[in-house]
């Protein structure tokens, strides 16, 4: 259970008196979310979810709760916020923002057969159907993706080291940015970001729910579709690189869906590697600079070049 903050039923309590939830019963143990502070709670109206975000400002809330209200308006399956009885969706103890969800049927799939992954790709592209043309507030308070923002991101966490290591995966990465094609025409809008099976709920093999959109941000919609190639094809044996069958499955089934464009198709291979260099910054003093995993990735896909990545992708 992810547990940062400790709550006391008291506490818990009077935070449910400021909703119009029932009486507070009881609470119980969460076995999703890494990050944030995650407690079921139990009323005299049914069950609900606690979520204490302990490393976002508040705008970097309301930005999940207008996400997530507008796909709920869309049929979308993922839990509904609810509102206090000031009308706000967030909330504040502590110092820090909170939110209180619906508590959503399903179960965690640690092996998804390839039915429930096939379904899972499906809400994946109408997720991002929903989103291509909608603008969520507070936009600019998540970490978007973008070649910029991981610019300035490796400069920071490298000046934060402070070593010559440091500065040479620096030197490196921006050397790899600045290859990267990223036309102004490539479809934008909301993507999740993070496919870990705990969190997404099946009911059989239909997804119930998508779960913590607590990494979603504005960025290029190929984004997702690369974390579901990564999930299904990319090989973490000695040898590395991707299983193109499993791959072209995987861009096959949510193209049936949300046909991808001229341009994606052609600059996949540039948000996947974009998406690796992100990477790159969350474990950046992992490995020395001359030979350290991600530089492993983006070697395997260099050698391809864009081309050639596209020919096993899509010829």
């Amino acid at each position: 259970m992810a547990i940062k903050t400790e709550f006391s039923e008291g506490e818990l309590s009077e935070i449910v008196e400021e909703y119009d939830l029932g009486k507070f019963v009881s609470s119980f143990s969460l076995s999703g979310g890494t990050v944030q502070t995650n407690i079921g709670i139990i009323t005299t109206k049914g069950k609900f979810v606690f979520r204490y975000y302990e490393h976002r400002p508040p705008e970097a809330v309301l930005f999940e709760m207008d996400l997530l209200l507008y796909l709920k308006e869309h049929n979308y399956p993922c839990p509904a916020p609810y509102k206090n009885n000031q009308g706000s969706y967030v909330g504040n103890c502590k110092h820090k923002p909170y939110a209180i969800f619906e508590c959503m049927e399903g179960a965690h799939i640690g092996q998804p057969t390839a039915e429930q992954q096939q379904k899972l790709i499906q809400k994946v592209a109408e997720l991002h159907k929903l989103t291509e043309n909608y603008l969520p507030v507070h936009k600019d308070m998540r970490l978007n993706y973008n070649a910029e923002r991981c610019r300035q991101l490796g400069g920071e966490v490298a000046e934060r080291i402070n070593n010559y290591n440091a500065y040479q995966k620096l030197a490196w990465l921006e050397n790899e940015l600045g290859k990267l094609e990223l036309p102004a025409a490539l479809p934008m809008g909301v993507c999740h970001a993070d496919f870990h099976f705990s969190n997404v709920l099946f009911i059989d093999d239909e997804v119930s729910a998508l779960l913590d959109f607590d990494d979603a941000n504005y960025t290029y919609l190929l984004f997702d579709l690369i974390g579901l190639i990564e999930y299904s094809a990319w090989r973490r044996d000695k040898d590395h690189g991707l299983n193109f069958d499993q791959a072209k499955k995987v861009v096959f089934t949510y193209n049936s869906f949300r046909p991808l464009t001229t341009n994606e198709a052609e600059h996949l291979f540039d948000v996947y590697k974009l998406s690796i260099l992100i990477d790159c910054i969350w474990y950046f003093e992992r490995g020395d600079a001359s030979d350290f995993y991600e530089r492993r990735k983006i070697d395997f896909l260099n050698q391809l070049g864009r081309k050639g990545f596209s020919r096993k992708i899509f010829g």
